[in-house]
């Protein structure tokens, strides 16, 4: 079926909690579905989903998929 590695997505790993982290920070991550340490997701890479990543770049691990 759909090829895993498509062009345009990115995937997303909580490496770090965000216990201690402002409360927007925390939505932040459940906004890209991240919720649980060593969580991965694979999301579309479109403008607001890099802004979100930045927000929180301190707290997930990025591989370009």
């Amino acid at each position: 079926m759909a090829d895993s590695k498509k062009a345009g997505t990115v995937k997303v790993t909580q490496t770090r909690s965000p216990i201690g982290r402002p409360g927007d920070q925390r939505a932040t991550l459940i906004g890209l579905g991240l919720n649980k340490m060593n969580k991965t997701r694979e999301l579309e890479n479109t403008p607001a989903v890099q802004g979100m990543i930045d927000k929180v770049r301190h707290l997930v691990r990025v591989d370009e998929g």
